[in-house]
């Protein structure tokens, strides 16, 4: 009975989100989540700085320069592969929510709360998603050819094609927020049984390589569905 009091107050304090502060003057309170993405986005960006300062493009490059030209590389070829030529002005997008989700799906790491572990992020991010592939398939087809397309490959599928624009990000959000949410779940079930020595190599597990993976996941979807957007 302890075990299963235990494991409900663990699991409700993981999945309520605490506000920090509240904006002076205003009731308005600024939960944990919050906080932790804008700290994932300014330490990004202030990583982004340091390590393209001094690149060069002729002669003997850095150590560090190589590296970063190699994960670089590595992340452009996957999209590119996915995309094709068309899909390519979208990278640089798809790259940068894929580093973004990427971190803050191992925070927890350091015992702070992933972001994606709260359902308004994973909301934005996949509407943020969706309004993408809308954006290049208007871009590529014009906005008649976008509209037309929704009656392809007979009209009568027009509401079907139409109610996909709700079930996509609706797909890539609950994928995401699922998968997180499950994770933390299953770890805090393990902590509750066994709570020294296994739940270390576990939670390595499901903080870094499950993080990434899910990371992957989405930003395979997006790619996937902004190259059926831009074909003719």
């Amino acid at each position: 009975m302890k075990i299963a009091d235990k494991l409900i107050e663990s699991l409700t304090e993981g999945l309520t989100s605490k506000t920090v502060f509240t904006i002076p003057g205003t009731e308005i309170g600024i939960d944990e989540a919050t906080v932790v993405s804008f700290g994932i986005t300014i330490v990004l960006v202030i990583l982004s700085i340091i390590l393209t300062r001094n690149l060069k493009v002729e002669g003997e490059i850095s150590r560090r320069q190589l590296i970063l030209e190699t994960c670089v590389e590595k992340l452009r070829n996957f999209f590119e592969d996915t995309l094709g030529e068309k899909g390519e002005r979208y990278i640089p997008w798809l790259m940068t929510v894929a580093v973004y989700i990427g971190t803050c799906n191992m925070v927890g790491i350091f015992g702070l709360k992933p972001p994606t572990k709260e359902l308004n992020v994973t909301v934005a991010l996949s509407v943020l998603s969706i309004l993408l592939v809308q954006m290049a398939s208007i871009k590529e087809k014009g906005v008649l050819g976008w509209a037309k397309s929704f009656a392809k490959p007979v009209a009568i599928v027009l509401p079907i094609n139409l109610l996909e624009l709700l079930i996509k990000p609706l797909s890539l959000c609950m994928r995401l927020f699922g998968n997180i949410m499950g994770a933390f779940i299953i770890m805090e079930l393990i902590k509750a049984v066994v709570p020294v020595v296994v739940p270390i190599p576990l939670s390595l597990y499901f903080d870094l390589f499950d993080g990434f993976i899910q990371a992957y996941v989405f930003c395979f979807l997006t790619a996937l569905y902004v190259s059926e957007a831009v074909e003719e």
